[in-house]
C-alpha cells in the first residue's frame, strides 16, 4: 500500500508582516532623538551570532564589515547598529560597545570581552538640524529599550530621520522610514529590520505599483523615477551618500558564517524589488544577515535564500507604509498614505 506524501511545510506569516524578533534570539531597541528626527536601531543577540555582510551602494558608512568575511578569524558578533547621522553616527557603536560590555557580553581576549558590533549608517543631516546625530549615549539607550517584542516601525530609531524618492531633489521627496518582516517554515524564521532612505522609489513588489518615491513637480501624486530617467527628465543635483538603505536579515536556522554571507547577498534582490532605482553611486546600501542557531536545525539554503529576499522586500514596504508626514519650515515631507 502506498502511502501519501507528507504536506510541503509551508510558509506562515505572523499576524500583519512578522518582526526580525520573530526570530529565536534576536531583540531590537529604537532610540529617536526628539530634537530633531534622526536615532538609532541595534539588533542584540546575546549568546552571540554568526554574521555576513553585503555592500551594494557605492557611497556606504560602515563599520566592523571586514571581519566578517568568511576567511577571517571572528566567527560570532553581538550586535549590530543602524543609524542616521551620516558618518557621525557611527559614533554610537560606542555606546552600544559599553552596554554589551557591562552585560559580560563580548568576545573573549585575554582578560576581557570585546563585543563585536558591526554597523552601518544613513544620511539625514537634510532634515533638521544637522549637527544633532546619534552618539554613543544613543546608542546605549538603544540597548536599554531593547526586547524581543515587535520593535516599532516607521519614523524612529535609524528611520527617524530618512527620506526617499530625492532623485529630482528634496522639495519632491517623500518620508522614508524603518520598518521589518519575517517568514517562518518548517519551524525556521527569517525576519529582517530594514531602515529606508532611498534615492529612488518604493515599490510594492506583490503589485508592482510605486506606493513612495519623487512626486511631481506639483506634489501631488507619484512621478514614477524610473520611466522619468528613461524619458530623460531633467535631474536635479544629487549629492553623493545623501541616501542609503540598511538592514538586518536574521534567521534561527543553523548556518555557517559563508552561508551568512550568501544571505546578506540575496538579501540585496529584496531591496532591488521593491526600490527603484537602487545600489546607485549616491546610495551606501547595505545589508547584515545573522545566524542564531536557535532553531536548532538546518533548511537548506534555497529556501532560506528565498525567504530573505522576501522579508527584505517586505520589511521596506513596512517602512513607507509606517511612515508619518513632516514639515520642518519649508521642507515639506507627505508619507505614503497621504497621496
Amino acid at each position: 500500500m502506498t502511502r501519501p506524501a507528507p504536506p510541503a511545510p509551508r510558509a506562515v506569516r505572523p499576524a500583519g508582516a512578522g518582526a526580525i524578533t520573530d526570530v529565536a534570539g534576536v531583540e531590537v531597541g529604537h532610540f529617536t532623538d526628539d530634537r530633531r528626527p534622526t536615532g538609532c536601531s541595534v539588533v542584540i543577540v546575546r549568546d552571540g551570532a554568526v554574521a555576513g555582510v553585503d555592500v551594494r551602494g557605492a557611497a556606504p558608512g560602515t563599520r566592523e564589515t571586514d571581519l566578517l568575511a568568511p576567511t577571517n578569524v571572528v566567527d560570532r558578533v553581538h550586535a549590530i547598529l543602524l543609524a542616521g547621522g551620516s558618518a557621525w553616527g557611527l559614533d554610537a557603536a560606542a555606546g552600544v560597545m559599553r552596554w554589551l560590555e557591562e552585560q559580560g557580553i563580548g568576545y573573549p581576549a585575554g582578560p576581557v570581552r570585546v563585543p563585536i558590533v558591526p554597523g552601518a549608517v544613513l544620511f539625514d543631516l537634510m532634515v533638521g538640524d544637522p549637527s544633532i546625530r546619534p552618539n554613543a549615549d544613543s546608542g546605549y539607550r538603544a540597548c536599554e529599550l531593547a526586547s524581543s517584542r515587535p520593535p516599532a516601525q516607521g519614523n524612529v530609531g535609524a528611520g527617524a530621520g530618512a527620506t526617499i524618492g530625492k532623485i529630482f531633489g528634496m522639495d519632491r521627496a517623500m518620508r522614508g522610514g524603518i520598518g521589518t518582516a519575517s517568514l517562518t517554515i518548517d519551524g525556521v524564521t527569517v525576519g529582517a529590520l530594514v531602515a529606508c532612505n532611498a534615492l529612488g522609489d518604493v515599490i510594492d513588489p506583490g503589485t508592482g505599483q510605486i506606493v513612495a518615491g519623487a512626486r511631481t513637480p506639483d506634489g501631488k501624486s507619484l512621478l514614477d523615477s524610473r520611466r522619468a530617467l528613461l524619458r530623460g527628465d531633467p535631474l536635479t543635483q544629487v549629492l553623493a551618500g545623501a541616501n542609503t538603505t540598511i538592514g538586518v536579515i536574521a534567521t534561527d536556522a543553523v548556518i555557517t558564517k559563508a552561508q551568512a554571507s550568501r544571505l546578506a547577498t540575496v538579501g540585496h534582490d529584496g531591496l532591488a524589488r521593491s526600490i527603484n532605482p537602487v545600489h546607485t553611486l549616491s546610495d551606501g546600501d547595505t545589508l547584515f544577515a545573522l545566524g542564531t542557531g536557535r532553531a536548532g536545525k538546518e533548511l537548506g539554503m534555497m529556501a532560506l535564500a528565498t525567504m530573505a529576499a522576501e522579508v527584505t522586500a517586505l520589511a521596506v514596504l513596512q517602512a513607507v507604509r509606517a511612515a508619518r508626514a513632516l514639515q520642518l519650515g519649508e521642507l515639506q515631507l507627505p508619507a505614503a498614505g497621504d497621496l
